[in-house]
C-alpha cells in the first residue's frame, strides 16, 4: 500500500473535561475520506485535547507503529478489496493497538467476522462522535488493565507459559500461535485459576459488550483453543466444559496418560479430564460490501 500525506493535528494535553479520568492525550488515527464525518469528529477531538491523525487512505503497518497510537478508528469502505486483510495484520502486528471499525450498513456475519479478525469494537455510521469518543475511551481502558497484568510476569498453567507482554502463550519455548481474540480468552480463563467463568461473562470481558442471544462467538473461539493446545501439549487438557454454564481452565492429565511419579511445581494434575466437547462450527462468513462515502 502506498504512502499518502498524513494530517496531524496536536492539541493540548488537559483531560477531556466530561470524560472519564486518566484518558487525557490518547494518541488516535482515523483511516477515513469522509469529510463531513471527519469535521465534525475533529471538533470533538481537539476539544477533547487527543492528539490526532486522519489518514486518506490505510498506510503500511511500519509506518502505524513508528505513529505510537493507542487506537485507531476506521473504515472498511477505505481500506478498499484488501480490507479485511489489512485489518487482520493490523490487529496482528500491533496487539496492544485498540482498533475500532466505524463504517456504513453491515451485515452481521460482517461484523462478526471483524471482530473475530482481532477489532475491539465496531460502530455504524450515522454515529455521534460522542459515542464514538466515548468507545475509544472504553478499549484504551482495558488495554490498560492488560497492560497492568504484564507487569505481574507470565502465568504458568500446565506445560503454557502465557506472557502478557507478548500477547501470546509458549510451550516449551515455542508459540503456540494464538490470534489476538485466542490470547484475550486464554488469559481471562487463566486468570479465574480454575473457576468456572460464564459464556455470558467470558463474551462481555472479552468483546466488551453484552452477547446476543444465539451467539456462538464463545464456542467457535474455545473450540479454536483447545485444539491449538492440545496440539502442543498432547499429555494435557487445559479448558474444560461445564455444560449450560460455561468452561474453565486448569492443568490436568489427558485420559489414558500416565504421568512421571514426581511432577515439576506447577504440573501437577487436578484430576482426569472427561472428553472434550464437541463445539459447534463456525458459520461461513460473506465477503464484506464496500460502502463508498462521498
Amino acid at each position: 500500500m502506498s504512502n499518502v500525506a498524513v494530517e496531524m493535528t496536536m492539541v493540548g494535553s488537559e483531560e477531556r473535561r466530561s470524560g472519564a479520568p486518566g484518558q487525557a492525550g490518547i494518541r488516535l488515527a482515523v483511516i477515513d475520506s469522509d469529510t463531513g464525518f471527519l469535521q465534525v469528529l475533529g471538533k470533538r477531538l481537539e476539544g477533547a485535547g487527543w492528539p490526532y491523525r486522519v489518514l486518506a487512505s490505510p498506510v503500511p503497518l511500519d509506518a502505524m507503529v513508528a505513529m505510537r497510537l493507542n487506537a485507531v478508528v476506521l473504515d472498511l469502505a477505505v481500506l478498499g478489496p484488501q480490507g479485511w486483510s489489512y485489518l487482520d495484520k493490523l490487529c496482528t502486528r500491533l496487539p496492544h493497538l485498540g482498533v475500532i471499525v466505524c463504517t456504513g450498513q453491515s451485515s452481521v456475519a460482517q461484523r462478526v467476522r471483524g471482530l473475530r479478525l482481532g477489532a475491539d469494537d465496531w460502530v455504524t455510521k450515522p454515529c455521534h462522535p460522542e459515542e464514538l469518543i466515548a468507545r475509544v475511551e472504553a478499549v484504551v481502558r482495558r488495554r490498560k488493565r492488560a497492560d497492568v497484568r504484564v507487569e505481574k510476569g507470565p502465568t504458568v498453567v500446565g506445560e503454557v507459559e502465557i506472557r502478557a507482554d507478548q500477547f501470546q502463550a509458549f510451550v516449551g519455548g515455542a508459540s503456540v500461535e494464538l490470534t489476538r481474540r485466542e490470547f484475550e480468552l486464554i488469559q481471562l480463563l487463566a486468570d479465574a485459576e480454575g473457576q468456572v467463568l460464564q459464556r455470558e461473562e467470558i463474551y462481555q470481558r472479552v468483546w466488551g459488550y453484552a452477547m446476543v442471544h444465539g451467539d456462538r462467538s464463545v464456542d467457535v473461539f474455545v473450540r479454536k483453543l483447545r485444539l491449538k493446545l492440545e496440539k502442543v501439549s498432547p499429555d494435557w487438557r487445559y479448558i474444560h466444559t461445564h455444560f449450560g454454564i460455561g468452561y474453565r481452565f486448569d492443568a490436568e492429565a489427558a485420559e489414558g496418560v500416565e504421568l512421571p511419579a514426581a511432577l515439576p511445581a506447577g504440573l501437577e494434575p487436578a484430576a482426569v479430564a472427561p472428553a472434550a466437547a464437541v463445539e459447534p462450527a463456525a458459520v461461513a462468513e460473506p465477503v464484506v460490501r464496500e460502502h463508498l462515502h462521498a
